[in-house]
């Protein structure tokens, strides 16, 4: 890993609850926005045409909401829970199955409300990827809760498979 990769994640920030925009988005501001903050970070499927090597596009967002991951848009229009959820879809989705994706947001929304879940996830993802650039430890055995040690753990994997693929990606242009 060099010295530029550290300081790409140093900069890593996905929009908190709070910065997410209070009005709602149409369809193709939504994947801009999204893929406006989270591409930089996360490459995902380098091998094809533009529309297939966005981390977000339209359809992908109306598959979400065909298998109940998101909820359908009212008017078109995609509100902030709708926005908060594709975001931790597009970290998760790294990794796991949309079903997968759905039983996490479940288990994650049992003990707090979506803000502060939301939050939550943002911050340790956050961490997540810090630690992992930079080899640090993250997991910490004295979680306060099972919810919490096991967002840890998902949120480190997901870390660790976007590190994967950001040094591979680096390597094929170094060439």
């Amino acid at each position: 890993m060099n010295e530029n990769q550290t300081i790409i994640i140093d900069n890593f920030h996905i929009p908190r609850w709070a910065e997410l925009p209070s009005i709602e988005l149409y369809l193709d501001q939504v994947v801009k926005l999204i893929n406006s903050c989270l591409s930089p970070y996360i490459f995902f499927n380098n091998n094809s045409s533009k529309e297939e090597n966005s981390l977000l596009t339209k359809t992908m967002i109306n598959n979400y909401v065909k298998n109940n991951l998101i909820e359908p848009p009212v008017k078109k229009q995609y509100s902030k829970t709708q926005i908060a959820k594709l975001f931790v879809i597009c970290v998760l989705k790294q990794v796991y199955s949309m079903q997968d994706i759905k039983n996490l947001i479940r288990i994650a929304l049992e003990d707090s409300t979506l803000e502060k879940s939301y939050d939550k996830f943002c911050n340790l993802f956050e961490q997540a990827l810090n630690c992992t650039y930079k080899r640090k430890d993250f997991i910490d055995n004295n979680s306060s809760s099972d919810n919490l040690y096991l967002l840890k753990s998902v949120l480190l994997s997901c870390s660790y498979k976007i590190y994967t693929q950001n040094i591979t990606s680096v390597k094929k242009y170094d060439k």
